[in-house]
């Protein structure tokens, strides 16, 4: 088909923490057909009680609009190890990508700053920390799901900076426009360094504060984080936003 609009098929390689587009693909596919393909796969597994599609509205199992393939969403990395220099790699993804098992990504059906939410808590350091201590050689969705996640007072400041900045590194250009908007966030306003570096290791602070570590536990996430990797230039960083935002915790 000549001239028929062609979606790139990701692999884990393909993206990359904070990166939805490393060029590295697995194959590409006709977008028309793999459209009808999920549309028919997922409404076969909504009739399947351990299916995360069971009880799918019709009105969405109508509409292949709805499909996960035709948003943003978070993905992750199947493939790790508790080794790398970092064994949670997630990211969010643009719309018209198709996903393998080795980039399996998570349905989320609620609010999108909760979304950011949680992309900001599961690409952080001190949540790659707990996972570190359970992964082997994958991330699955048993193991995923044991992860402890702090949930913080929805009025808190550190909560709702955790969301403006996981969304504004999320919605890296104009393809997550609509989930953007959805979060309050403007697109590509954190892709130059220093500032996307600086709002990482903001990050990294907030979500230390958030699981409730004292400043003491947070170096010793460093230290132990990954043997031989030099962590004081970024322990540096971090620890001077976590006392910046320690009293408001």
């Amino acid at each position: 088909m000549s001239g028929a609009t062609r979606w790139p098929v990701y692999k884990g390689a393909s993206f990359n923490l904070w990166d939805p587009e490393t060029g590295e693909y697995y194959a590409s596919v006709n977008a028309e057909e793999i459209t009808r393909h999920l549309q028919e796969k997922r409404r076969r597994q909504s009739r399947t009680r351990n299916s995360v599609f069971f009880g799918t509205p019709e009105s969405d199992l109508s509409d292949p609009a709805t499909l996960r393939c035709q948003s943003a969403r978070i993905a992750f990395r199947d493939v790790t190890n508790a080794t790398n220099q970092r064994t949670v790699i997630c990211t969010l993804i643009p719309p018209g990508r198709v996903l393998t098992h080795q980039a399996p990504y998570i349905v989320f059906s609620g609010d999108r700053r909760e979304e950011a939410y949680l992309l900001g808590i599961m690409s952080s350091v001190p949540f790659d920390w707990f996972a570190r201590r359970t992964v082997e050689g994958h991330l699955t969705f048993g193991i995923l799901n044991s992860l402890p996640v702090p949930c913080g007072e929805s009025s808190s400041p550190l909560r709702g900076r955790v969301i403006e900045l996981a969304g504004r590194l999320g919605a890296h250009d104009e393809r997550f426009a609509d989930w953007a908007a959805e979060v309050g966030v403007p697109v590509g306003s954190l892709r130059e360094e220093p500032a996307r570096l600086d709002a990482i290791h903001e990050l990294d602070a907030l979500v230390a504060l958030l699981y409730g570590l004292t400043e003491s536990e947070l170096v010793h996430v460093f230290e132990t984080f990954h043997r031989g990797w030099d962590y004081e230039p970024r322990l540096h960083e971090v620890l001077r936003h976590y006392r910046r935002w320690e009293w408001r915790a």
